[in-house]
């Protein structure tokens, strides 16, 4: 009979939730949770649009494992109660997760470990329009909008010149009143899946247009996939080493995303790091594992496992995967 993860005897999956992003973590949500139940454990869904999470009757045993995407899931907000109700729960602490959930911050932040990215700047919608010409031509064009705090590509647009500029950055400043101009790296976009620093299999994504968007992600099926990627396997390591230190100056830790484009000339930019990353049937993470061959259940898991290094819960079972670094002091901060 299949061993559980010891200590659990209930997963609270967190999904839905009040962000732009409420359909997809649905998604999310609803695949993590059949999943889980197909393994044996007992799991409960809950969507804190519907039920308080500080309120909600947690119980000995109980594990939360956070598929709430955007506000609230990924800036820290559900991670500080959960901590607060002693609750363990996947994924990265609320420092690192709200410092990932800023693009701007976590772009200093890779700046100050001399992790490449994009040159960029932020720009406050208190900003005129010459002013925001001005800046844009200081980063140069073709280059990204995109609201400093938000996923799912949502808000996100390529601009080739300067007369779609302020469309862009109106699109961007109704997902909120802070925007990253960003450089535009003109080449092929790479995703890389991380169980704390231990990468899944880099994988190229192509699309029609300039930049991998909302659509792309989760409605069109003219996505192409492609793990080879047309390069080589010194390539792709660097690509998923720039991933793992990308995460890791940031102290993201358990599942993670990171999302990196690498020019013509073949250097990687770092462009976000991802802490719920989708797990829908659409979703990148979810499709590394496959390729690493992993099932949903047993990514889901391994980012249980990982989750239950650092806390104070019941003694964790062996696992049958490779042997994992214990990460000290999982949560500081």
């Amino acid at each position: 009979m299949r061993e559980l993860v010891a200590g659990v005897r209930r997963i609270v999956v967190l999904l839905g939730g009040g962000s732009s992003e409420r359909e997809i973590s649905l998604r999310s949500g609803r695949a993590v949770t059949c999943a889980l139940a197909s393994l044996g454990y007992a799991v409960r869904p809950l969507d804190p649009l519907e039920e308080s999470v500080e309120r909600f009757r947690w119980q000995l045993g109980d594990f939360a494992f956070i598929a709430l995407h955007g506000r609230f899931g990924e800036d820290g907000q559900v991670q500080k109660i959960l901590e607060r109700r002693g609750i363990p729960y996947t994924g990265s602490g609320p420092a690192a997760s709200r410092l990932a959930f800023s693009k701007s911050a976590a772009k200093a932040e890779f700046r100050n470990h001399e992790i490449s990215t994009p040159r960029g700047l932020v720009v406050q919608a208190s900003r005129s329009r010459e002013e925001l010409r001005s800046l844009a031509e200081s980063v140069g064009f073709p280059l990204v909008v995109k609201p400093d705090q938000e996923g799912s590509s949502l808000g996100v647009s390529f601009v080739a010149a300067a007369d779609g500029l302020i469309a862009a950055c109106e699109r961007a400043f109704s997902f909120g009143p802070v925007v990253l101009i960003e450089q535009a790296i003109v080449g092929t976009e790479w995703t890389v899946g991380l169980l704390d620093d231990r990468p899944l299999p880099p994988l190229k994504v192509t699309v029609p247009g300039q930049i991998f968007d909302f659509d792309d992600k989760y409605g069109r099926e003219t996505t192409g996939y492609d793990f080879d990627g047309g390069v080589t396997s010194g390539e792709r390591d660097r690509i998923a080493a720039l991933a793992a230190r990308a995460a890791g100056s940031l102290g993201v830790i358990g599942l993670s995303r990171v999302d990196i484009r690498v020019d013509r000339s073949s250097q990687p930019f770092v462009l976000e790091v991802n802490t719920v990353p989708g797990l829908t049937d659409h979703s990148l993470v979810p499709k590394a594992a496959e390729r690493a061959g992993w099932t949903l259940g047993t990514l889901c898991e391994e980012t249980m496992r990982l989750a239950l290094q650092g806390n104070p819960v019941p003694q964790i079972v062996s696992s049958p995967y490779d042997r994992w670094p214990d990460v000290a002091d999982r949560r500081a901060g």
